[in-house]
């Protein structure tokens, strides 16, 4: 292509080159019919298949934020000429808000007519007086420099089949899938970051490596204010269902942002910390689970204190073996201070050292080490929480001072600490084995409260994983818990272990709640108390209480795919299938392995007349759940609900089949008699479930969507009120 100034082209007279690259060129012109300037767009004869789309697309829009289209011929494109700057890179929080929030403002104008943007990047944006414009909605990839960009010399297709600018590309698109707006949103995701940022959020050297980056790896922490950087982080989400789900959606949250005092500036809650997993430094690697057991002891510890947010051990324990960056950490976690340490256990003596460490500049506020006899653990513990809070300037509680520190034998505690490190897999066999423990730590030592406390545990979840019956489960649960706090009647985790058993297996609401509230208001960060309380609101029908406490679970749990799918129930038992589908996505974009999330997003999908994306959730939660009876008694159901009654009625048969070798709920097969139409069946597998007192009939029972056609029997509502919830 030969042009230059002076020449003509029809009415235009073209004036100067703004911008060329391996596709073509764009000319500043002048229409002398209608006596003003525009830009013309030429593309090579190559290329000329995306005018015709450009042209469509930009003909279609009239937005004062998307450049306006005026005449097109064989090779060219005529289009408003824009005195405009290039996006400045990197600029305040307040202006990179109010640009983003026009760029979602076009491309919400482009999506309403069913365009997808494609090629988002700062080259493709201009800035003018009035705000910002949109250019190139034919992927003509014309660069304003004369010598392409670094980005921009990867904007021709690889292999024939991408199509845009790789280093804005969102995962969808890199890996040529079908895309739909959410792909844009991840674009303007990217190009946010550098707004705010100045550099590219994957900036990799080959497109290989790029479109690697892009798939696997999670963007350098942008410093930025904490709201705003959470919505560059939503939009840049690896998987389009935890994105926002429209361009409308973001503009609400970037102007939410903008109108939050507290968004432009740090957050100044310095009394929140996450406390690492302890390094094992002895000698064996066995020991691993004291130093685990130690980490986790400081973490229930500090949670007793009211003015600190301490993150729970799902999520502090998600790093451990991972040398992660301190920051991204603390911005992962939303906290302000690290507590770091090392656990060296030889004999009957024990080194722990302990850090505690600003995330923002890697200062050390306090740093302390301990030389103790292995029987003062308990002392050491306590110890460290109390610096921590003379650290953090925060007073301790009377209560927390006065804790009677436990003095157990040594074989005893080193069979407790196992009996956790078991007891936290959550595996049937796991649980058995830590039962063990647990009565090996109180064979040694008949005194010691927390062990009865983790044996009942053990019993709570075995019976509410359905692992085993509750009929034998729960009053062994009981049991314990009533020992552990004959014993100690302050210990919080026996307090709330108290609070499920009287909710699940009591159905003593009223009872429950007083339990929950004592286990809160004596250790106020303890997530385990506010997830089990909002479960248990949740199921008795009071779902904005009960999303309060799950909500503030999650703030000290954030990454616990548990709390998230918990909060999802209580949207899918409310009826509100949208807002669960979008928690359990969250939960899968963290942990895709997690079946209880597929599980739920299934039943919202078969609720919401989707049938094959029922049976796709529902399988994969089978599979990932090794086939539990709970997952195949939701699969049969949804089988009987898409009208294939055979291939339920098998799956029937095959869990009563099971139920001669391994404990089956009977809840689940009133689920699949329902499907089948088989009321009667149903309300019979109820009322055995109601007999044995099974979790399921407290947690689900109420409020189950599936269960709706058993709702006007009279045998169904004698169930609700057996149960306390009619």
């Amino acid at each position: 292509m030969s042009l230059s100034a002076g020449e003509r082209l029809g009415p235009y007279e073209l004036l100067a080159r703004l911008g060329a690259g391996g596709m073509g060129e764009v000319w500043k012109a002048y229409d002398a019919r209608l006596d003003r300037t525009v830009a013309i767009k030429f593309l090579h004869a190559a290329d000329t298949s995306n005018l015709q789309r450009e042209a469509r697309a930009i003909a279609a829009l009239n937005h004062p934020h998307i450049c306006t289209i005026y005449d097109i011929g064989p090779d060219y494109l005529v289009m408003e000429y824009i005195e405009g700057t290039p996006l400045p890179v990197p600029m305040a929080p307040g202006d990179a808000i109010r640009f983003a929030a026009q760029i979602a403002d076009a491309l919400a104008a482009a999506h309403t007519k069913g365009i997808i943007h494609r090629d988002l990047k700062p080259d493709n944006i201009l800035v003018t007086a009035t705000g910002v414009k949109l250019l190139d909605f034919g992927l003509a990839k014309l660069q304003r420099p004369a010598v392409p960009s670094e980005a921009n010399t990867v904007t021709e297709t690889i292999g024939g089949t991408l199509k845009g600018t790789i280093a804005y590309m969102s995962p969808e698109q890199a890996q040529g899938k079908p895309l739909d707006v959410r792909s844009d949103i991840f674009s303007l995701g990217l190009v946010l970051y550098e707004m705010l940022s100045g550099e590219r959020a994957f900036k990799s050297g080959t497109p290989v490596d790029i479109i690697a980056a892009i798939l696997r790896d999670e963007p350098k922490l942008l410093d930025a204010p904490k709201q705003l950087r959470e919505i560059v982080e939503r939009c840049l989400r690896k998987s389009p269902a935890a994105r926002f789900q429209s361009v409308d959606e973001l503009k609400g949250a970037l102007q939410a942002s903008a109108a939050t005092p507290t968004a432009c500036k740090p957050t100044g809650d310095n009394a929140s910390v996450a406390v690492l997993p302890f390094a094992n430094m002895s000698a064996s690697k066995d020991d691993e689970f004291f130093s685990d057991g130690l980490t986790e002891e400081i973490i229930i510890a500090l949670a007793k204190i009211p003015e600190i947010k301490v993150i729970a051990r799902t999520s502090a324990f998600a790093f451990k073996g991972k040398q992660d960056d301190i920051r991204r950490i603390a911005e992962t976690l939303g906290v302000t201070k690290i507590i770091e340490g090392s656990v060296r256990k030889a004999g009957n003596r024990i080194r722990v050292t302990a850090q505690l460490i600003n995330a923002s500049d890697g200062a050390h506020y306090w740093s302390q080490r301990y030389d103790r006899e292995l029987s003062d653990v308990f002392a050491v513990q306590e110890e460290i929480a109390a610096a921590i809070a003379q650290a953090l300037q925060v007073a301790l509680a009377p209560k927390f001072a006065s804790t009677e520190r436990y003095q157990p034998s040594l074989p005893a505690y080193e069979a407790f600490l196992r009996g956790r490190h078991l007891w936290n897999k959550r595996t049937a066999d796991s649980l058995t084995k830590a039962i063990q423990y647990y009565q090996r730590a109180l064979d040694h030592d008949p005194s010691f409260a927390p062990a009865f406390a983790g044996m009942a545990d053990c019993y709570l979840i075995q019976a509410t994983f359905t692992f085993t019956s509750p009929a034998v489960s729960m009053p062994r649960a009981k049991a314990a818990v009533m020992r552990a706090l004959e014993l100690d009647p302050g210990l919080v985790e026996a307090r709330a272990t108290l609070a499920c058993v009287s909710a699940l297996y009591d159905w003593d609401w009223a009872g429950a709640e007083r339990e929950f509230q004592r286990a809160i208001a004596l250790a106020p960060k303890y997530s385990v108390a506010r997830q089990w309380y909002g479960a248990s609101l949740c199921a008795i029908g009071r779902f904005a209480a009960g999303r309060e406490q799950l909500r503030a679970a999650l703030e000290l749990d954030p990454l616990s795919p548990m709390i998230g799918t918990q909060l999802a129930v209580g949207y899918y038992i409310e009826r509100r299938y949208g807002d669960a589908t979008r928690e359990c996505a969250k939960v899968l974009d963290l942990d895709p392995s997690f079946w209880a999330a597929w599980h739920i997003l299934g039943l919202c999908y078969e609720a919401l007349g989707r049938p094959d994306d029922a049976m796709e959730s529902l399988t994969k939660a089978l599979h990932l759940s090794g086939d539990t009876p709970f997952a195949y008694a939701s699969f049969g159901h949804a089988l009987a609900r898409s009208g294939k009654k055979e291939d339920a009625g098998r799956v029937l048969s095959a869990l009563q089949s099971r139920s001669e070798s391994e404990y089956v709920p009977p809840y689940g097969m009133a689920l699949v008699c329902c499907g089948l139409g088989r009321n009667s069946d149903a309300l019979a597998w109820l009322e055995q479930a109601c007999e044995e007192r099974s979790p399921a009939i407290a947690l689900w029972l109420r409020c189950e969507p599936r269960l709706d056609p058993l709702r006007s029997e009279t045998r169904f509502t004698r169930i609700l009120q057996t149960a306390g919830l009619g």
